[in-house]
């Protein structure tokens, strides 16, 4: 019976493989790939060889069928993406979705994703929080923000580095400059760097440096 296993990969440092996701790679007849390029140094650091076959954002829709005829016809198959656990703000959901309406097994290892430790590290409430992931670049931001900043439970976001500064300053907007966050950049990797404190005072920070690497925004909710 075919298999659909999700491995998550490392958000940084290689070493955030577990012992079953290399297990399960050395296993698989075919890898689903974001970025095969990225996911070949993943690959040889441990040793596996495999069949990949790209599947992003961009072609996802249009390969769909035909990456379901290869599942149907492999043991084992996988999907990753180029960091983290497929389907969170990455591709994999449609083809998840797709092996479950097909009755094909799907697997989901646990592992790596960024905003567990961001939030943790935080130090504000881990007990209830809205993971919103990216916010969207145009329509539709606002009414985000506006829906966001009214719930009492911590929210997460991620952002890039070229929005970092507006994504501060319109969450002071609706926020208030006194909502306690955080911002964690480069997890796992040899120059991360959690800051604390005020909506007001992480834009300051950052205000005042060029600083590179995705980032995971942590908002307390509102009391």
């Amino acid at each position: 019976m075919p298999k659909l296993f999700v491995i998550p990969t490392p958000i940084g440092n290689l070493e955030d493989m577990t012992y079953k996701a290399v297990r399960i790679l050395k296993e698989v007849d075919v890898l689903f790939a974001e970025d095969t390029r990225k996911t070949a140094v993943l690959l040889k650091h441990y040793d596996i060889s495999c069949r990949m076959i790209p599947f992003h954002q961009v072609n996802e829709h249009k390969i769909l069928e035909k990456a379901m005829e290869t599942i149907r016809s492999s043991e084992k198959s996988a999907i990753v993406t180029d960091a983290g656990t497929p389907g969170i703000s990455d591709p994999g959901y449609l083809l998840i979705r797709e092996c479950i309406r097909q009755d094909i097994e799907v697997a989901c290892l646990p592992g790596a994703t960024a905003f567990i430790p961001a939030l943790i590290q935080s130090g504000i409430p881990a007990d209830r929080f809205y993971f919103e992931g990216f916010l969207p670049h145009k329509k539709g931001r606002v009414s985000r923000f506006k829906y966001l900043a009214e719930l009492d439970q911590t929210v997460i976001l991620y952002e890039s580095p070229h929005r970092l500064i507006r994504t501060l300053e319109q969450s002071i907007a609706y926020f208030g400059p006194e909502r306690h966050a955080s911002v964690s950049r480069e997890l796992t990797k040899l120059y991360e760097e959690t800051i604390r404190g005020t909506l007001q005072q992480l834009l300051a920070h950052f205000n005042s440096r060029k600083v590179k690497g995705e980032f995971v925004i942590v908002i307390e909710g509102k009391t």
